[in-house]
């Protein structure tokens, strides 16, 4: 089976969702493909800034439908437990991947986008066009967007740099049942990783971290690892043994790459994390991946009226993307790295406590300003 489109998205996540409803809000036929069937569960910290909640709204997307918790407190601990407490800026809610993705098909398909659940197999570039094959069909378009994730089988395909090294990152998700107050997002450190924790929808907790795979691998079960690792952190000590966990096992990703990524490869135009991954100590991943979505659906809508060349479609979207996102994947790297370190982390707690609006300041380094509509 053949089929020709406007516009072809590889990966039906946050980002490639947000492109579908906007691409086809204006009128262009939009073909999905996503190679998991909805609604799932996915490995993220779920909290989302408000900063994308203008845009949310122009796509034609109450989020309140899905009664989400409202977030204005940010809590961070070290390793030794030292803490420091914070309102955010801008605010932010809590809300899961599985209902919000779910919410977002449901409108995809409702605004006309075709979705395919199937692997892509293979994407080749000819002549002005893609060929995009599935193990059912083979579709055709002007315009592919790489909607595809963190690590996927098109990354080796293409070769692209950061998917030839191997990266000592594992991350763990839950949902619990559990006690801890709706309106905190926390972030809490442990020797070799991250844990990011709040409230989302109907009072689930998610619990959500990364960790060092080398340490990991040592214990013999998650139980175990967190037990021995995680608790060394009395808050989240206290957080695991007063909550339930939800899922007959937490869910996992491994190979967790932060390596720079490009942002156009093969002339495929790619938004979300296949564009380049925050470090979760920034935690705001998922609305980063919302507002590349807008950002790249705006220059395929030139690009689709003539407006401007294939060149310069890429040539702009990579240099949005760095005005939008090169300083706070900069600031993430950054802070990962001094964060990892147990000296130098309290040193800068230290600093924090001493002088309270350090901590807002970097927190603004991290996330962006209500997106204008």
């Amino acid at each position: 089976m053949k089929t020709k489109t406007d516009v072809i998205i590889i990966g039906g996540g946050l980002a490639g969702l947000s492109a579908a409803i906007h691409l086809s809000k204006q009128g262009l036929q939009v073909t999905l493909i996503e190679k998991s069937a909805y609604p799932r569960h996915k490995v993220c910290g779920e909290y989302i800034s408000n900063e994308i909640v203008p845009y949310l709204s122009w796509l034609g997307i109450n989020i309140n439908q899905l009664h989400p918790t409202t977030i204005s407190k940010f809590e961070f601990s070290t390793q030794n437990s030292k803490i420091v407490n914070t309102r955010l800026p801008l605010g932010g809610f809590g809300i899961s991947r599985y209902k919000l993705e779910h919410f977002l098909y449901q409108k995809a398909i409702r605004n006309g986008c075709t979705v395919i659940i199937e692997n892509v197999v293979n994407v080749t570039f000819s002549k002005n066009f893609f060929t995009v094959t599935t193990p059912t069909q083979t579709l055709y378009s002007e315009t592919v967007l790489g909607a595809f994730g963190k690590r996927s089988n098109i990354d080796q395909q293409l070769s692209r740099n950061f998917i030839k090294k191997k990266t000592p990152w594992l991350a763990v998700k839950g949902h619990y049942s559990g006690d801890f107050d709706a309106d905190i997002v926390a972030l809490h450190n442990f020797n070799g990783g991250y844990c990011g924790i709040s409230k989302i929808e109907n009072g689930i907790l998610n619990i959500c971290y990364l960790a060092d795979y080398h340490t990991f691998k040592q214990f013999k079960n998650i139980d175990h690892y967190q037990q021995s690792v995680l608790f060394q952190n009395k808050h989240l000590k206290s957080v695991f043994e007063k909550s339930t966990l939800l899922f007959d096992k937490p869910i996992t990703i491994s190979q967790i790459s932060f390596d720079r990524k490009q942002t156009v490869e093969n002339h495929i135009i790619m938004i979300g994390d296949t564009a380049g991954l925050i470090h979760p100590l920034c935690g705001n991943g998922m609305a980063m991946a919302i507002h590349s979505a807008k950002i790249a659906s705006e220059l395929v809508l030139d690009f689709h009226s003539g407006l401007i060349s294939r060149k310069q479609l890429e040539k702009n979207y990579k240099k949005k993307w760095k005005q939008n996102f090169g300083k706070r994947l900069f600031i993430g790297r950054l802070l990962g790295k001094i964060f990892i370190h147990k000296k130098i982390s309290n040193a800068l707690l230290k600093l924090i406590i001493a002088f309270p609006k350090l901590l807002p300041l970097i927190i603004r380094q991290t996330h962006g300003k209500p997106i204008a509509i």
